[in-house]
């Protein structure tokens, strides 16, 4: 009986930790048809294998992130280095992050996007690097970018 009780609560418990896991779009029209849909701002992480992993460890594999990213932004991650896009697909990403002034990797940049008449219109609302102070503080300083007049 306990053992059976063990594989319930190991098998709850990895489908917790994988229900918190945020959803990372790699697809740039499909994030822009879920951020319209759903009204929220667009959180495009650009990256490359060769940029720092402090983003990703301090900040984006957080419960705190999981939980503020799932009611605040759709994600989007546009990885520079992946071999394995299509050319089109790495000309797109390279025109978005020098179209967003993005320098150093990783970066992430707060936008939405709008189509008409087949031509897409991206509104910035502002970028964000990597910033020590772990989650809770780079959650803080997104939040004063998404919502300005909070902080005034």
């Amino acid at each position: 009986m306990t053992k059976k009780l063990l594989i319930l609560l190991f098998f709850l418990g990895s489908c917790c930790l994988h229900a918190q896991s945020p959803v990372w779009r790699t697809n740039m029209d499909d994030a822009m048809a879920i951020s319209n849909e759903e009204g929220k701002p667009m959180l495009i992480l650009f990256t490359a294998a060769s940029a720092p992993s402090d983003l990703q460890n301090e900040v984006f594999k957080t419960a705190d992130f999981a939980v503020w990213s799932r009611d605040n932004v759709v994600l989007v991650k546009l990885d520079l280095s992946d071999i394995n896009a299509d050319e089109t697909t790495k000309e797109q990403n390279l025109r978005l992050k020098n179209a967003f002034g993005v320098d150093e990797l990783p970066e992430v940049c707060y936008a939405r996007a709008s189509v008409r008449k087949n031509k897409t219109t991206f509104t910035a609302l502002g970028k964000i690097g990597y910033k020590p102070g772990g989650a809770k503080y780079w959650i803080s300083e997104s939040n004063s970018i998404l919502h300005p007049s909070d902080t005034e």
